[in-house]
């Protein structure tokens, strides 16, 4: 067994009685609320005239340089877990003549940019941390911080060599398809032109910073920032050292409440003289109970654990238990599952059809969000601040979050909360300080906690202005309708443009899992069509179509319990929209058996459904 022995213990959780029916009319009353019209456009995207919480970097002060004119295999975008291991395995394929671009300073995506004290990852390290055993690396924490992941990402960055290959502080901003040269036009904000037989889209959904569409920002006279793009000249302390100490004599507020600002909270609850929290709809907050990797436990750990662990994962968010499932994580991420697991064994695992599975999940759902909302009341200890601070709504429908300090910092006197449901957000930002409830509160410092552009419009998500593929095609509108690909990985008329994340693909819980498949696949495509004399590559029109055809007709999408939620990034704000914006369109029959039908793919050999790119030409492979 690899579980941890020192780890808590792993089985059903010991949930209340609920009454299904007035939880229902609850989570419904509470929906209402939070419900606004006009979904994202809520948001302001960071730039133009908002560009000052965004388009910086205040950790890295790169050198000025000349621009690059180069020709390139591979460009990928993004320098984060996804850009790095794509490129990992394209330098094992041996594809070297390959260049990263990323905005910011170094490796790391959004372990570079989110330096926020007490910043971590709230999935656990032996789980989300990609290559381990490649690497011969064993994390610090069972749940890691982000200086140790940020640093984890240059040791990979090193580890393949990629850092002579990266430009780091560089802004695309167009992708233009050139019949006449067969490659990719790559234009940068710095000046730089490149031209590629391929580009891999590797930015990540958490790489752009959004702002709560509320009249005044503009206006207020005091001091603010994005959390990420952390000010610590400000704040006093520094990445990994979070002593606020200029805060002292600040009154400080803090807009969102969800994953950032659970952790953000609490250290500046210990320096500022004042916090005021503004909250439209409060977090899943569970015990995360951190400890450090116990040595013998890592002795002990067979080859292969670490794939092992990643697929555990996957089947705690994604899967329902079997009879001979273990739990090998043992967290808050699996609770349900395992509770769901316990309640089918009392029963004698009974032949259950898929309606009773989910209506036995449902009421474990309801049970284990009640245990929530007690965790609430055994903790806060001032009755208004714990009421504000449950969460009425199902189990994912917002990220669940996981900190030990978060709740009882609340109970400083320092530390307020300040409930805006009712107003569905925060009125206006003044000149002196931020309208809620129809009261003006005075501040010194507003941060945004207010999340990122992970599912708006795909222009305000990659942050390209002009994707053209060939004959001038924009991708924005040849996938305004929905997603267009063969394997979620390359599309008809843009011919080397590949893709990894969430789009029509075979998702997993456990993200970094996700990457390293496409990653692997992507180095397969690009390796073989080198070796076959092709330009580059892309899917026959039919192929596309037939993949596209066979996602929709498998595509399991839950609109009922989607609909139900809280609205929040997981269900497009609460608007009836295409599905397509929602998670990428996803392969319904799941990571596994897109791995396994990828893998056969590859096996066969003839890159079925693609199409090679040569001088006036396009044929079969």
């Amino acid at each position: 067994m690899n579980a941890n022995p020192n780890f808590i213990s792993c089985g059903a959780t010991d949930t209340p009685d609920i009454d299904i029916e007035a939880l229902r009319a609850r989570y419904e009353e509470e929906r209402l609320k939070r419900h606004r019209a006009e979904g994202f456009a809520q948001y302001i995207e960071a730039r133009g005239e908002y560009e000052e919480f965004f388009e910086f970097d205040p950790y890295t002060k790169l050198p000025p340089r000349e621009p690059v004119n180069d020709e390139i295999d591979v460009v990928v975008l993004g320098g984060g877990f996804a850009g790095l291991i794509t490129a990992g395995r394209l330098v094992e394929a041996g594809i070297t003549n390959v260049r990263i671009i990323d905005r910011g300073g170094d490796f790391g995506g959004t372990w570079y940019w989110n330096r926020y004290p007490g910043v971590q990852c709230d999935v656990e390290s032996y789980t989300y941390l990609p290559l381990l055993e490649e690497m011969n690396y064993m994390p610090k924490d069972r749940y890691s911080y982000g200086t140790e992941i940020f640093e984890y990402c240059q040791s990979i960055g090193r580890h393949f060599g990629l850092y002579e290959h990266a430009l780091f502080g560089t802004t695309v901003e167009g992708l233009q398809w050139e019949e006449s040269s067969r490659r990719w036009r790559v234009t940068t904000r710095q000046g730089d032109t490149i031209r590629a037989r391929f580009v891999i889209m590797a930015v990540g959904p958490i790489n752009r910073p959004k702002l709560p569409g509320v009249p005044g920002i503009k206006s207020f006279k005091g001091h603010s920032f994005h959390t990420m793009r952390w000010d610590y000249d400000y704040t006093g302390g520094g990445f990994g050292n979070p002593v606020l100490d200029k805060l002292k004599d600040k009154r400080v507020a803090i807009i969102g409440t969800g994953a950032t600002a659970i952790q953000c909270v609490p250290n500046l609850g210990k320096y500022v003289k004042q916090l005021t929290v503004f909250q439209r709809t409060p977090s899943y907050i569970d015990f995360r109970g951190n400890m450090p990797t116990d040595p013998d436990w890592a002795k002990k750990l067979n080859p292969g654990w670490h794939a092992e662990r990643m697929n555990s994962f996957h089947t705690g968010i994604n899967g329902i238990y079997g009879p001979d499932d273990e739990d090998l994580i043992c967290d808050g991420w699996s609770e349900l599952n395992r509770n769901v697991q316990a309640r089918r064994k009392e029963m004698g695992w009974p032949e259950m059809g898929f309606e009773e599975l989910m209506s036995l999940r449902e009421v474990e759902d309801h049970r284990a969000m009640e245990r929530i909302r007690k965790r609430v009341d055994d903790t806060v200890k001032d009755p208004r601040k714990a009421e504000i601070l449950k969460p009425w709504y199902r189990f994912l429908c917002k990220r669940p979050c996981f900190n030990d300090d978060y709740l009882d910092a609340f109970n400083r006197d320092n530390v307020d909360i300040i409930d805006v449901s009712a107003t569905k957000g925060i009125e206006a930002i003044t000149e002196k300080g931020i309208v809620a409830n129809g009261v003006e509160h005075e501040f010194d410092c507003i941060i945004y906690s207010t999340g990122f552009e992970s599912t708006t419009d795909l222009r305000r998500k990659y942050g390209i202005d002009t994707i053209e593929g060939r004959g001038g095609q924009s991708l924005y509108d040849y996938w305004k309708d929905g997603f267009r690909t063969l394997h979620g990985m390359s599309l008809n008329g843009f011919p080397g443009l590949l893709w990894t994340g969430w789009i029509q693909g075979g998702v997993s819980g456990s993200t970094t899992l996700m990457y390293d498949q496409q990653g692997r696949h992507l180095a397969y495509i690009i390796g073989e069509t080198m070796k076959r004399g092709g330009d580059t590559v892309e899917p026959s029109a039919e192929a596309e179509a037939a993949w596209v055809k066979h996602v929709r007709e498998t595509f399991y999408y839950d609109g009922d319990f989607w609909a139900q939620c809280t609205p929040g990034y997981n269900n497009n704000e609460g608007i009836e929209a295409s599905r397509y914006t929602i998670f990428g369109d996803m392969y319904g029959p799941g990571y596994n058996a897109f791995d396994d039908l990828i893998r056969a793919w590859r096996d066969e050999g003839s890159m079925a459904g693609m199409q090679m790119v040569r001088e006036g030409q396009n044929e079969s492979v």
